[in-house]
Order: C-alpha cells, then sequence, then structure tokens
C-alpha cells in the first residue's frame, strides 16, 4: 500500500506565499498606494527640504531620503499585514482557513513571503529614486551591504509580526486603517524620518522613538546609504549597530509572543 505523504507546513506556506503575492498584485489600487505613497512623500519632502548640512558632501534630501528607504518598508510589512490580515479576519477568510488541513503557521510563512518580496521591490524603487533625485549613492563595501541584509530582515520579520498583533486591537478593516497608519505617521515623526538631522528633534521624542523598531530600522539604514562621517548627526555620534541588532532581536521575539496571545482566527465580539 502506497502511504501518501502530506506537504510540510513550509511548502504549503511558500505556496500560500505565492497566493498572497497574487491576490495582492491584483489589486492594482492597493499596489499603486503601498509603492508609491512613502516614494511620493521621499520626493516631495526631500525637493522641499533639500539643502547642505553641518557635513559637507551630505545634503538634507540624502538624509531624509536613506531614513525614508527605511521607513518604507514598514510601510510594506507592518501598515500592510494588519490590514491585510484584519480584512482576511472580517471577510471569514480566516476562519475558512481555519478549516482547512493547512497548518496555522503556513498563513504565516505566506505573509511573511509577500512581505518580503514587496518590501524587497520598495527597497529597490525607493534607492532607485534617491539615486536619481538626490544624488544617494550605493554601497560599495561589503560590510555595508551585510548591514543591510540584516536590518532587512529583522525589520520585517518584527513588523510584521507587529502588524498580526495589532489586527486582532481593530474591529474593522477601516479601523485597522486608521490605527497603524496614526502610529506610523507619528513614529516617523519623532524617528527623525521627516526631520533630518534626527539631532533636531527634541531629546524626549527620540527616547520614546527608540523604544519601538522604526527608528533603529531608519538608523541602520543611514549607516548603510551616507558616508562613515554622517555618523555625526545621530543623537549617540555612533550607528549603534549591535544597539540596532540588539532591539530588532527583542522586538522579533516580542512580536512573536504578542501575535501568539492576540491572534483570533475569527472576530469574537
Amino acid at each position: 500500500m502506497t502511504t501518501l505523504t502530506l506537504p510540510g507546513p513550509l511548502s504549503l506556506g511558500l505556496a500560500r506565499g505565492g497566493t498572497e503575492l497574487r491576490q495582492f498584485f491584483r489589486h492594482k489600487e492597493q499596489v499603486v498606494f503601498t509603492f508609491s505613497l512613502p516614494a511620493v512623500l521621499m520626493v516631495l519632502l526631500g525637493s522641499i527640504l533639500d539643502g547642505p548640512t553641518a557635513l559637507g558632501g551630505v545634503t538634507s534630501g540624502q538624509l531624509l531620503a536613506a531614513g525614508m528607504i527605511g521607513s518604507g518598508i514598514v510601510s510594506t510589512s507592518f501598515n500592510s499585514i494588519a490590514t491585510g490580515v484584519s480584512a482576511d479576519r472580517e471577510t471569514g477568510a480566516l476562519k475558512r482557513l481555519r478549516g482547512t488541513p493547512m497548518p496555522p503557521a503556513s498563513y504565516f510563512i505566506g505573509k511573511m513571503v509577500l512581505v518580503a518580496v514587496s518590501s524587497l521591490a520598495q527597497t529597490v524603487l525607493m534607492a532607485a529614486v534617491a539615486v536619481l533625485l538626490f544624488g544617494l549613492r550605493m554601497p560599495s563595501d561589503p560590510a555595508k551591504w551585510l548591514t543591510l541584509l540584516w536590518v532587512f530582515a529583522l525589520g520585517i520579520v518584527s513588523c510584521t509580526l507587529l502588524g498580526i498583533a495589532i489586527s486582532s486591537l481593530a474591529k474593522s478593516t477601516n479601523g485597522a486603517v486608521a490605527i497603524v497608519q496614526m502610529l506610523y505617521l507619528v513614529l516617523q515623526f519623532i524617528s527623525g524620518v521627516f526631520v533630518s538631522p534626527i539631532t533636531n528633534l527634541p531629546k524626549v521624542m527620540v527616547d520614546i522613538a527608540s523604544f519601538f523598531p522604526l527608528k533603529w530600522i531608519c538608523q541602520g539604514f543611514r549607516s548603510v546609504f551616507l558616508p562613515d562621517g554622517a555618523v555625526r548627526m545621530e543623537m549617540a555620534g555612533t550607528w549603534e549597530l549591535p544597539r540596532v541588532a540588539l532591539v530588532l532581536g527583542i522586538w522579533c521575539v516580542a512580536g512573536a509572543v504578542l501575535a501568539r496571545l492576540t491572534f483570533r482566527w475569527a472576530d469574537t465580539r
């Protein structure tokens, strides 16, 4: 008798990721909004605020662009996942998936695949715009490329897990959109995304922002795309890369715990 071997959670998750990507790219308005908003904000703010800084050879537009490349992956992870999971719950898709033989882990792997692909596309798009319009230079040092990879990976994992966790706080998709957009907007201001250099912000704001991933993601990206001398424009006078890794790693663990405690397959309220 032939034994039927069922696909494992990983293979099912990768297949689910393909489904998530097809569903995402079918909604052209959502695709345009997700990718264009951070890039448009970067172009507008960078063009308005661009000018010389205290560091020769680095403009305020380049400072803003480097941070906004990091901020863009938060848009495609935290924002998109929080609203996407909330929509799946509201339409009953989660409840139906729960009734299938697919392991729950495969659903979350599928979401991670969606975030990884969309965040990579977002990073490439924004980096290209920053290079063309603001003269931002791509890193030539292999160590900086390695930093880019681990900041990118820790950033999307932590923000995706937090997006899954916060999706349970909203009673509807519209509510989820309002919550995540408000949080994202506030954190962009106090994390030094819209204000360059970050030393122009009150220290208390930066201290608050330091509890959240966005500030550290943007700092990590600035360390990659800006010359080493630009470190003088950081609050600590250093890139603090070990601390960037530590904070983002803690948020990966905390996000997993929060997602596990708060996630609901159906709205029980």
